[in-house]
């Protein structure tokens, strides 16, 4: 399997303070946590995240699975909106339509979020789902579009 990126920014990086805000929200995700699911990277509009198989993720066949699938897909949207909203606001998803490509066992998934359109109102952002096997291969898995909402951030 390939080499997981980094989870951390240098701290001269320009973005290193964007990756420290996301991070501390990611960290407070009580389901991503449970699951193992990795931050990897961080830009404005952009969010990167990791899915290695386990137990935790699969269906009864063995493969991961869609649940999981369109989790990682929301919380990556999710955060690249989170990039572009004011501080002291966090975002929560409206909706989102997710279409599965292709079911995969092993390696692991990973979810890059994308915004579309940042709104003051709304943010739509769209999440590819490409699955790496244990030789670093990368195959599609998943597309999803989403909507959001800023709103104020309560902790």
């Amino acid at each position: 399997m390939t080499e997981p990126t980094p989870a951390t920014s240098p701290p001269d990086a320009p973005d290193a303070g964007l990756f420290r805000r996301i991070e501390a929200s990611f960290s407070r995700q009580g389901m991503m946590r449970h699951l193992g699911a990795r931050l990897l990277r961080v830009a404005p509009g952009l969010c990167e995240i990791a899915l290695p198989h386990s137990d935790k993720v699969t269906q009864q066949q063995g493969g991961f699975h869609g649940g999981a699938m369109g989790a990682l897909a929301d919380i990556a949207g999710g955060y690249a909106a989170l990039t572009l909203v004011p501080e002291g606001m966090e975002v929560t998803t409206v909706e989102y339509k997710i279409n599965f490509l292709a079911a995969y066992q092993g390696g692991e998934l990973r979810a890059t979020g994308r915004v579309v359109k940042a709104g003051k109102r709304i943010v739509v952002t769209t999440a590819q789902v490409v699955h790496l096997d244990q030789h670093g291969r990368q195959s599609d898995c998943a597309v999803m579009q989403q909507t959001l909402v800023p709103v104020p951030k309560t902790y």
